[in-house]
């Protein structure tokens, strides 16, 4: 089985020219150098160096060898360094993150703690589930015991209109307004449904999209009204739509979601960070 040291040893001698040479640099004996290069050839089945009166040099799969086996140090290599770095926090969402929270709760982050990245994933457990991310941010409850769910905002909702819709004209709107359209929904990862109206007076048409990317669509398109959280208004504004405050919606709760077995280094850090800019907005 090929080893490192033989890739190492390999890689040395062409680098060095010589198997003398190649031993300095490695720090052991030219004896060693050759065993390992001698082993790596029974492992690949073929002569990988040619000695000769001016050194060593690679023969033709000796130099296919020896390109793998450059790669595969260079991504050992890296392995190695990670521990040096900051830890990265990967956060998932699937229709908005914190809305203009977003930012500032970034930038700080990123000045005390080090790198954050938000990564879009439209599952109910916005990519958690998937193993795509370290913390989650959802705006659904998620009855899953495995997963450690921390409350840390609310928002409003907000009524999203074509830009044409007369609707557009009022500054706010209720729930009764809305009763009469179709209504975009996503049932797998939107905050929306039919139970947000009173009993009797829930929309009859119900518009089933699949992400924010074709809900925003489908509004714009004026084929439905939708109802979204007021951090979508804030992160995703569109030329073919409008937000308007729907003053009778109840908020929509936010939560940080992860493993709980297995909770990221940072997760309770960025828990204490997000609440505290939630408490702060006006």
């Amino acid at each position: 089985m090929t080893d490192l040291r033989q890739l190492r040893a390999l890689t040395a001698v062409v680098d060095e020219g010589t198997f003398t040479d190649a031993a300095i640099v490695l720090r052991t004996s030219q004896a060693s150098v050759s065993r390992a290069v001698a082993e790596l050839e029974r492992t690949v089945g073929g002569r990988l160096l040619l000695r000769t009166s001016q050194g060593a040099r690679p023969t033709v799969l000796g130099r296919r060898v020896t390109e793998h086996a450059r790669r595969v140090l260079a991504e050992i290599e890296l392995i190695d360094r990670l521990g040096e770095q900051p830890a990265q926090l990967r956060v998932g969402f699937a229709w908005s993150v914190f809305g203009r929270l977003t930012t500032p709760i970034q930038r700080q982050w990123q000045a005390e703690q080090g790198a954050v990245t938000f990564v879009q994933s439209n599952t109910p457990t916005a990519g958690l589930l998937e193993g795509e991310v370290d913390l989650a941010v959802v705006r659904r409850p998620l009855d899953d015991q495995r997963f450690e769910t921390s409350l840390v905002g609310a928002e409003k909702r907000c009524a999203a209109l074509a830009v044409d819709d007369p609707l557009v004209r009022r500054r706010r709107l209720s729930l009764a307004d809305l009763s009469q359209r179709p209504v975009a929904i996503d049932r797998a990862t939107g905050t929306t449904s039919t139970e947000l109206w009173p009993t009797g007076a829930a929309p009859t048409e119900v518009h089933e999209v699949h992400g924010m990317e074709e809900w925003l669509t489908v509004v714009a398109a004026g084929a439905a009204v939708g109802i979204t959280s007021e951090a979508t208004a804030d992160q995703f504004p569109h030329p073919g739509l409008r937000y308007r405050p729907v003053v009778d919606a109840p908020p929509i709760a936010v939560w940080l979601v992860w493993w709980r077995d297995d909770p990221p280094a940072g997760a309770a850090a960025f828990r204490r960070l997000v609440c505290e800019r939630y408490a702060e907005r006006p």
